[in-house]
């Protein structure tokens, strides 16, 4: 059933995404009076169409992608049949370049004005709810991550980079783990040291399936939340809001200590000290082969909501649309620099599906997840490689600034090289989906 979930929110985002994407295209094309032939989301073989006026509008099989056909253009589909006849008016070739460059550009600024539309309305509808440093009071669980680079559990991180922090969260963000020369202070024993985070430290922090492997988190007092059904710890009688205070006599009171006593005893019986409203009691039961009994935390950390006007929520949901970006393009530095690999950094449809979008659905994570690939499909289509917009765009610059058109034989060169290109970067991005997910 997750596996079902995890491609229908794929699928969905996508299709958005790819249609508004070739919308784009297309009305730009329209508004300058180019003749568009075909609009599809997903790829043949052909599922269902329909044709209105003189563009035919439909569906694929594929649904991993779509297409605009405009006559005169060189495009995925390499038709160059009409490079033998004369340019007619309606046809791509036979417009200024400003105006074919506004048609290439139009699903890049689509893809970007939705994506930040998503982040401003999930801003203004749900604020900010976060945990604030000073309320982590108990300090940090250090896992083996963070203890490589000499953080221990108890510390309490109060700067990073030099500047103190107010979100928890920005101990975790991009700037900090995709940065250069980051590095948290925090306190120990009651004094304050520097501890410095290597270059190629985002390399470690993805595992081997492309997820990411636990690094910091807060120490955290707990109680328990909603029950798995037909799990140890709902037939055995534990109930939600029951506050775990040992497991075979020893002494639990943060969740960490919980995790680490019960891991070792996989499918074994266990007595499980509890406090229900005031009054001590003993539940017995067997853990799973896994070593867990089936609940959700509740954290009993004090969380802090921050709630935003319109206005607010339109500066801070542009920001984050744009960090996608930005994020990215550091993500790229730190592959071509060799800190981090391309192998666990690139993912495919698969990983996207497991990673990003995950088992559940649940609507605020599939649109946060859909605007962030808005603003990823707007960076990628934006490179200068032909066959992308970015390519189109990057060579109908050269015609604007030089006034030279290039020659259709080497705009049709052009699109073949970046058809392998990309195909190329497919190919390796679901192999090494799958070669993840099995090994």
């Amino acid at each position: 059933m997750e596996i079902l979930v995890m491609a229908g929110q794929l699928i969905l985002g996508l299709s958005i995404l790819v249609g508004l994407h070739e919308l784009g295209h297309l009305l730009a094309a329209k508004a300058f009076g180019m003749r568009v032939e075909q609009y599809f989301i997903g790829f043949p073989p052909k599922v269902w169409s329909i044709k209105r006026g003189e563009t035919e509008y439909g569906l694929g099989a594929i649904p991993l992608g779509g297409f605009v056909k405009i006559s005169g253009m060189i495009d995925e589909s390499l038709d160059t049949a009409h490079t033998n006849a004369e340019p007619q008016p309606y046809e791509f070739r036979s417009k200024p370049a400003w105006q074919r460059l506004i048609v290439m550009l139009g699903g890049i600024i689509v893809n970007v004005i939705v994506g930040i539309l998503i982040f401003v309305i999930l801003a203004y509808k749900n604020g900010n709810t976060y945990l604030a440093t000073k309320d982590a009071k108990y300090g940090i669980v250090a896992y083996d991550l963070a203890k490589s680079i000499g953080l221990q559990t108890g510390d309490k991180i109060v700067k990073v980079n030099g500047k103190y922090i107010v979100d928890f969260n920005e101990i975790r963000s991009s700037d900090v783990l995709l940065g250069d020369n980051s590095y948290y202070t925090v306190e120990r024993g009651g004094k304050q040291l520097d501890i410095y985070i290597p270059n190629n430290f985002a390399d470690k922090l993805i595992g081997k399936k492309g997820d990411t492997e636990p690094f910091i988190a807060p120490i955290e007092p707990f109680k328990v939340g909603e029950l798995a059904p037909g799990q140890p710890a709902q037939k055995a009688g534990l109930k939600t809001g029951d506050v775990i205070t040992s497991i075979n006599g020893k002494p639990i009171q943060f969740y960490h200590e919980f995790v680490e006593a019960i891991k070792p005893l996989k499918n074994k019986p266990i007595d499980l000290g509890i406090n229900r409203n005031g009054s001590p009691l003993t539940l017995h039961m067997t853990t799973t082969p896994d070593g867990t009994i089936g609940f959700y935390r509740e954290s009993l950390l004090k969380l802090t909501t921050e709630e935003y006007t319109f206005g607010q929520a339109l500066a801070v949901g542009t920001n984050k649309a744009f960090q996608v970006v930005f994020d990215n393009i550091k993500g790229f530095g730190k592959i071509f620099r060799g800190e981090v690999s391309a192998s666990k950094a690139l993912s495919g449809p698969i990983g996207i599906a497991q990673n990003l979008f995950g088992g559940i659905w649940d609507w605020n994570r599939f649109w946060a997840v859909t605007g962030l690939l808005s603003m990823a499909l707007a960076f990628m289509n934006a490179l200068p490689i032909p066959a992308l917009d970015g390519g189109h765009a990057t060579i109908l610059g050269y015609e604007i600034i030089s006034g030279r058109k290039p020659s259709d034989k080497f705009l049709e060169g052009a699109q073949r090289v970046g058809m392998v290109i990309l195909l190329g970067l497919m190919a390796f991005a679901i192999f090494n989906d799958v070669f993840k997910a099995v090994f």
